[in-house]
């Protein structure tokens, strides 16, 4: 059987494209999701593989665009922009994973393990990394982030209140957890404060107003900034714990601003009372009776 003739086959496409374009009749009933999604599977239609001439009346409008609006590969609809970290095109004159937006631009992410054979990959960069502080008072890490947060919540109206951050009192990013151990074990405490000015740390027990270490050996602390920008960690450590060490821990952080306190328990198990709890953790926390440890030790020496 020979094949249909090529006007046959272009015969029904033809009437496609006239369906789609003509309008519908007064009372029809309308088509299935947004007209605006209507008119971009059109412009899509006549584009096929090319730019056909530019119709904005055809274009979709591009919605929830955090990093702002680019033009299309065919320069004539608008589209999403990418975002902070997004894979984007070094060269302006492609279009495969996207242009960058507004205050961003491509360039090479040359913080992976190139030792290991790892290729920078192109990514959206903010030329900004200056701190602001928002309308809201909140402090961004950079005009970037802001930008996101203003086009999330448009109601808010939110602006750049002035370059730096925004001054504050302490703020607890991560606080001490409840923790428990066996004598013999360590302990340790963490608290991550944000806060400018910068704020200091101090650990205090069972509210008590003696501040941690004191002149207990077998207690230090540490701090250093970080992990972010305008903050600072510190932390307990509690070697050997004791019976004595139970009890609650406060970490205390403050500036000209003001102070915040983030508490966090600590109880002490000997290993007899660990046994009547029936958790069988005595053998993984490499703890074992006096007896079975003098024992062993007379196996080393002998």
């Amino acid at each position: 059987m020979p094949p249909p003739p090529a006007a046959a086959l272009a015969l029904p496409v033809l009437l496609l494209l006239l369906m789609v374009r003509t309008p519908l009749p007064t009372g029809a009933r309308p088509s299935s999701g947004p007209d605006y999604l209507r008119r971009g599977w059109l412009r899509l239609l006549a584009e096929g593989e090319g730019c056909a001439p530019c119709r904005p009346e055809e274009c979709a409008a591009p919605r929830g665009c955090l990093a702002g609006w680019v033009r299309d590969a065919c320069g004539c609809c608008w589209e999403c922009a990418n975002l902070e970290g997004q894979l984007c095109d070094l060269d302006p004159s492609a279009h495969f994973y996207g242009h960058c937006g507004e205050q961003l631009e491509c360039r090479l992410d040359t913080g992976g393990d190139l030792s290991r054979g790892e290729v920078p990959e192109p990514l959206c960069a903010c030329r900004s990394q200056s701190p602001l502080c928002g309308s809201d008072g909140h402090t961004y890490a950079q005009i970037c982030r802001l930008q996101e947060a203003a086009r999330a919540r448009p109601a808010a109206n939110l602006t750049v209140a002035h370059p730096g951050p925004c001054e504050s009192g302490p703020q607890i990013v991560s606080h001490p957890y409840d923790t428990w151990n066996v004598t013999g074990q360590d302990v340790i405490f963490g608290c991550e404060v944000f806060a400018y000015p910068m704020a200091s740390i101090e650990w205090r027990k069972d509210g008590l107003d003696i501040q941690l270490p004191g002149d207990d050996p077998h207690i230090s602390v540490q701090f250093r900034g970080g992990p972010q920008r305008f903050e600072v960690t510190g932390w307990l450590q509690i070697q050997a714990v004791r019976p004595s060490d139970e009890g609650t821990y406060c970490c205390l952080a403050r500036n000209a601003l003001g102070q915040v306190e983030a508490p966090a328990s600590l109880t002490v198990l000997t290993p007899d009372q660990l046994n009547s709890t029936g958790i069988p953790q005595l053998r993984s926390l490499n703890l074992v009776p006096e007896e079975e440890a003098e024992s062993q030790e007379s196996d080393d020496y002998y």
